[in-house]
């Protein structure tokens, strides 16, 4: 009987021993699939964040070039600007040594207007 008794306790403690293998692997299997499950919802999340991200990026890129459209045609107009700026500049030293050149005439047409008008009352003085 002993080697029954001994093949019994054998076949339990073999049993035994596959029942606690087959829990402890069902449990690594289960922690595994938690953290697989954890990590795509953390994988998730960062894909959440990264198209987030993008079209962030996307609406900047666009709001750049927008901006740069508008510094383009500051730009552009800044100079335009300048050009006439320049334009009235000279305009106005031109008309400027006009009225100096008019000015000039007018003192010299005054002072011939007194001396023929001291002429003409040196001539009436001797009638």
């Amino acid at each position: 009987m002993s080697t029954t008794l001994a093949i019994a306790i054998a076949v339990v403690v073999a049993v035994v021993v596959i029942a606690v293998a087959v829990m402890l692997l069902r449990r690594a299997q289960a922690r595994r699939q938690l953290q697989r499950e954890r990590l795509g919802e953390r994988a998730g999340g960062h894909r959440h964040e990264a198209e987030a991200h993008s079209s962030k990026a996307e609406r900047l890129s666009s709001e750049v070039e927008e901006k740069r459209t508008q510094a383009s045609a500051a730009a552009e107009e800044a100079e335009r600007a300048e050009r006439v700026a320049e334009q009235q500049r000279r305009r106005a030293e031109s008309l400027h040594e006009d009225s100096e050149e008019a000015s000039k005439r007018v003192q010299r047409e005054e002072e011939l207007a007194r001396r023929h008008g001291e002429q003409a009352s040196s001539i009436e003085e001797k009638l």
